[in-house]
């Protein structure tokens, strides 16, 4: 059974065209995110900016569960994660810290996604982090920053560490928490997201294993950045997109509501 709609009027035609578009690919990513099992019911983000000079950001109603939400349900705010608009949904501040940050410190994050799967939060709690024993794992190791985890992320002070700590990378281990992606397009940021996820899947199941381990030689990880930005990169990211929103309208349609 598909999720019911959200009782909200639409949003297309109150909005410019951008954010229409912005708004029907973030909550294609919010569904997709609890298609693949990575939600956590209501909690974590996935947040978009919109164009413009005000620096107003879309995020999920708080509240709804992310196989429903939908294009107009998505709440706009501002960079201290308060309602710009009416919206009968409730949004929640604190969970916007780590976001509102990486959105203020770098232009090109328009897109961030945060989430605690089982396999990420456990790759977070190894001292090594990512290992490289897949090639999964090479293109997020050529591109990955480590955060260490100082509490519920609610904090101000917190932010400028975690600016500090993510630097120009676009992947993400906060330790002890979770995984976090950004990029340039939600589509780039999802096909991120998904590829570290799979590396933390990967890397866990190989440890359940209890056999010894074989690395990738650090010559390989040295040259796969410019190897993994012909499949990761914008190209690759939008190439991947529409197969996925065509499997979410067979799936669960209706996140263009």
């Amino acid at each position: 059974m598909h999720a019911p709609t959200l009782a909200i009027s639409s949003a297309k035609g109150r909005v410019s065209d951008a954010e229409w578009q912005l708004r029907v690919d973030l909550a294609a990513a919010y569904r997709l995110v609890a298609h693949f099992g990575w939600d956590e019911l209501i909690f974590t983000h996935l947040s978009v900016r919109i164009p413009g000079p005000e620096h107003h950001f879309l995020i999920n109603p708080f509240g709804t569960m992310f196989e429903e939400i939908t294009a107009s349900s998505l709440v706009k705010i501002d960079m201290n994660g308060e309602k710009v608009e009416d919206n009968p949904f409730p949004v929640n501040p604190a969970g916007f810290t780590i976001h509102s940050a990486i959105h203020e410190a770098r232009e090109d994050a328009q897109c961030v996604m945060h989430t605690h799967t089982t396999e990420g939060v456990a790759v977070s709690t190894h001292c090594e982090g990512l290992l490289p024993i897949s090639q999964q794992s090479l293109f997020p190791l050529s591109d990955l920053a480590y955060h260490d985890y100082e509490g519920i992320a609610v904090r101000e002070d917190e932010k400028v560490r975690l600016v500090r700590d993510l630097g120009t990378a676009n992947y993400m281990i906060l330790r002890n928490h979770g995984l976090l992606t950004c990029g340039p397009t939600v589509a780039d940021t999802f096909l991120s997201m998904y590829i570290l996820q799979r590396a933390c899947e990967i890397q866990i199941a190989a440890l359940a294993g209890n056999r010894p381990l074989t690395p990738v030689p650090q010559p390989i990880i040295d040259k796969i950045q410019g190897e993994g930005n012909k499949v990761t990169s914008s190209k690759g990211g939008m190439l991947a997109w529409p197969g996925l929103l065509r499997k979410l309208d067979r799936i669960n349609p209706g996140y263009r509501d």
